[in-house]
């Protein structure tokens, strides 16, 4: 787990649609003034540079935000995305640092809001401080993210955000973050629930999906985009986000966003989907 660090992936495909979901779910809650809190539960170093070694080496974000910079027929939820990268970059012409997703919802935030970081890796989160920790509105936690996400809830607002985006490289992994998210909503059902998910090993992944959609926790939604036909050979083919209690209209948000996306980012024999995998 600590060998992994996301600065190789920032601005992936996978990033485009995690962070624009995530916009569009913070715009729902805003929409009331009540407080609301935005727990991470892997919060990584909060922003990158696109022009050191990691992201230099994969090239990952050529094919992520980078198609969508400087595109002029972007959709409004798209178009709030790439506004935000670009105002991490100082509203400079050329694309250098990319923002983690704590760094989106610290430019979104409002005074009444606050926000729970996790960070286990010494490096990011001794980055992750630099960049935010003067702000008394945000708590930054050196530890395990899961068992922190337990200790955060219920949060005293009774709204908020919950992201989980784990670098999946433990393969029990995969059932640790579907047992915690059982464990957290008992204890705060109301809440946004936002499980990154990666597609290498279909079954694996769907293995922890099926343990969501079987826990009796009603209202769960899949949004999904694959680059690529599934495979065993090519890594990472597909990536998506499993919503617990997503805001409304977030589904039809989401096709808008992946009507856009899949025909710009796909590699070749991908598909997109958004599916409610549990209603009501």
């Amino acid at each position: 787990m600590l060998s992994y660090r996301h600065g190789y992936h920032a601005g992936n495909y996978a990033d485009v649609l995690k962070h624009s979901i995530l916009l569009q779910v913070l715009k729902s809650l805003h929409k009331k003034d009540k407080p609301m809190v935005y727990i991470d539960t892997h919060a990584g170093a909060g922003g990158y540079a696109l022009t050191d070694e990691f992201s230099q080496k994969t090239g990952e974000y050529l094919e992520g935000v980078a198609k969508l910079w400087g595109k002029e027929d972007l959709p409004g939820s798209l178009q709030q995305y790439v506004d935000d990268v670009r105002h991490f970059n100082q509203g400079e012409a050329e694309l250098t640092f990319y923002p983690g997703s704590p760094a989106f919802v610290d430019m979104n935030m409002r005074e009444k809001d606050r926000m729970v970081l996790h960070e286990l890796h010494g490096s990011d989160h001794q980055l992750l401080d630099e960049q935010l920790g003067n702000d008394k509105h945000i708590r930054i936690v050196k530890g395990d993210g899961l068992k922190g996400l337990i200790s955060a809830v219920p949060p005293l607002e009774r709204r908020g955000v919950i992201l989980v985006d784990p670098s999946y490289e433990i393969k029990s992994d995969y059932q640790d973050v579907a047992k915690a998210i059982i464990k957290a909503h008992k204890r705060f059902s109301t809440g946004v629930y936002m499980l990154w998910y990666p597609v290498v090993n279909r079954a694996q992944t769907e293995g922890m999906l099926k343990l969501l959609a079987d826990s009796g926790i009603k209202r769960q939604l899949r949004i999904e985009q694959a680059i690529r036909p599934d495979s065993d050979e090519f890594g990472m083919t597909a990536a998506g986000l499993w919503i617990i209690n997503p805001p409304w209209q977030l589904d039809e948000t989401a096709k808008e966003m992946l009507d856009y996306l899949s025909p710009l980012l796909n590699q070749g024999g991908g598909d997109t989907k958004v599916i409610w995998e549990v209603g009501e």
